[in-house]
């Protein structure tokens, strides 16, 4: 055993996803609550306490009511420390989430259950099922009406490819939502409404004793006895084993506007979810006990704060103990860097931290060393895999509108593409800059941030392309003659690659076919 496994046995670094107003943020606040890094529940939604949720910070964020980057919040509970990233649910922003799921070990998926399992989930389900990540659902809303929660079960089932278990089933829902039995626990929890807790909990382990009459009344009792029965007969027994493999996903339900069920979640939740995992390099396994450190950046934030034009990189430990002001070697530059304050983050609160194990989640403060997928090593050569770009599916010509300001504008541009919000590519045939990023709103975001935070005004202007996609060839005169043909659709990458922009998908298919020795890649990973 290292010296650090105790610590690294604590850790429990987690994802929370989820589809736009299915209430991730608000579990999150809630989740915070438990562990004291917040004192006031349904601060998200009375403004004199404060405006906000705690994980939305960013300007852009607080007026749209939406989570558009991915923030990180440490906390301690019991005795655990729990590191979770609440990710943007917005579908233009999916990258970002996916990215984020690289750098966690097991998720929970949020489930408004009114509306059911929605597109953006299944999206998500499928970078967990592909990376084999353990997933936990937790149905929201439970205070209102939403569909049959046997029905729930079947249709999380079908759309999202995995076996479920309830471990907590609910007594009615809506208005004469009563509360749930914990499965898990073998206790009935009471629900009182307008009150921000579980009201009552009682310990019942056999679910046929007298006691659940004088709580809930003889007809819910039995149909509580009924459902359980038919849990117990359907689904198989709850499997740690499984649920670590990915193969069985706990479903717990709750509603998190009124804190309920949440509580019972994170419990369930410390006992049985992974602590940090290995992961894979080009080069080996990692395991997590390892006592040399090694981790990557997996996002990068600009303007974290306005009046100091700074960025941080979150940097994921994925071996060993990070200290602070020791040196470290980045590896695509070769150079050994020291960190004189790294921070661990409370959601806007960040606090200069000394050491961190692995399985946290540190920000390294970056004046424009880091790129998404740097490895940090205390001298091996290890890179991280699985950091993908996607290839865009919109683009704009990005054009100054204020010549006073081309340099704040320029240095705009590149923070905001270091964090990988959007990719920039230049078109080498009139030097043009082009932005492509996966959904129209990232193009807002862009304007604003530019405006609010660098002072400089971009204007947008149409451009009519279907993909951009990076090419390779090993025959030198076969990519020297689709250059000749291709001129005025090839751009490079901000990393000088070659990339070919295709105005339409019958013109990339017919380019696939006249050039076989030429691969076309759609993501940046190759």
């Amino acid at each position: 055993m290292s010296v650090y496994s105790k610590e690294i046995q604590r850790r429990r670094t987690f994802a929370i996803v989820s589809h736009p107003d299915a209430g991730k943020t608000t579990l999150t606040e809630k989740l915070l609550l438990f562990g004291g890094a917040i004192h006031v529940a349904g601060a998200v939604k009375s403004n004199k306490i404060r405006k906000t949720a705690t994980s939305d910070w960013m300007e852009i964020e607080k007026q749209r009511g939406i989570s558009v980057a991915t923030s990180v919040m440490a906390f301690d509970y019991e005795d655990f420390k729990i590191n979770i990233l609440d990710t943007p649910g917005h579908q233009d922003f999916a990258e970002d989430t996916f990215r984020t799921l690289t750098a966690v070990d097991s998720v929970i998926i949020v489930i408004d259950a009114a509306k059911g399992v929605e597109a953006q989930t299944r999206k998500l389900m499928e970078v967990c099922r592909m990376r084999k990540t353990p997933v936990i659902v937790f149905v929201n809303k439970m205070d209102r009406e939403g569909k049959d929660p046997f029905d729930l079960l079947d249709e999380i089932e079908e759309e999202l490819h995995i076996h479920v278990r309830p471990l907590s089933w609910p007594i009615e829902m809506g208005q004469r939502f009563r509360g749930v039995y914990n499965l898990f626990a073998r206790k009935l929890d009471l629900y009182t409404p307008s009150k921000q807790t579980v009201t009552e909990s009682v310990e019942i382990k056999d679910i046929q004793s007298p006691e659940l009459e004088k709580h809930i009344g003889t007809e819910l009792a039995q149909r509580l006895r009924g459902h359980i029965e038919l849990i117990e007969g359907v689904y198989p027994a709850f499997d740690v084993n499984r649920y670590l493999k990915g193969d069985i996903a706990p479903v717990f339900f709750g509603s998190a506007l009124n804190n309920f069920g949440v509580k019972e979640l994170l419990d369930c939740f410390i006992r049985i979810a992974p602590s940090p995992r290995p992961v894979w390099t080009s080069e080996r396994e990692v395991q997590p006990e390892e006592e040399t450190f090694s981790g990557f950046v997996f996002k990068i934030h600009a303007n974290m704060d306005p009046n100091h034009r700074s960025c941080i990189a979150f940097v994921k430990i994925c071996s060993g103990r990070f200290e602070r002001n020791a040196n470290y070697l980045h590896v695509r530059f070769g150079k050994w860097l020291r960190f004189s304050s790294p921070t661990a983050f409370m959601a806007q609160r960040k606090e200069v931290v000394d050491e961190a194990f692995a399985g946290d989640i540190i920000g390294l403060p970056d004046t424009g060393n880091f790129k998404i997928g740097d490895s940090l090593t205390s001298g091996e050569t290890l890179h991280f895999k699985g950091l993908p770009s996607f290839s865009p599916e919109m683009f704009k010509y990005i054009e100054n509108a204020d010549p006073m300001k081309t340099k704040q504008l320029n240095k705009g541009i590149d923070q905001l593409m270091d964090e990988g919000v959007a990719q920039l590519f230049i078109n080498r045939f009139n030097g043009r800059k082009i932005i492509g990023t996966v959904g129209q709103l990232q193009f807002e975001v862009i304007q604003y941030r530019l405006l609010h935070e660098y002072g400089a005004q971009c204007k947008w202007e149409p451009i009519s392309l279907y993909k951009a996609c990076w090419i390779e060839c090993d025959h030198p005169d076969v990519l020297e003659n689709f250059r000749k043909r291709k001129a005025q659709y090839l751009a490079s990458d901000r990393d000088g690659r070659e990339v070919y922009l295709a105005d339409s998908q019958y013109v990339l298919t017919m380019a696939q076919q006249d050039f076989p020795e030429i691969k076309f890649h759609f993501t940046s990973e190759f």
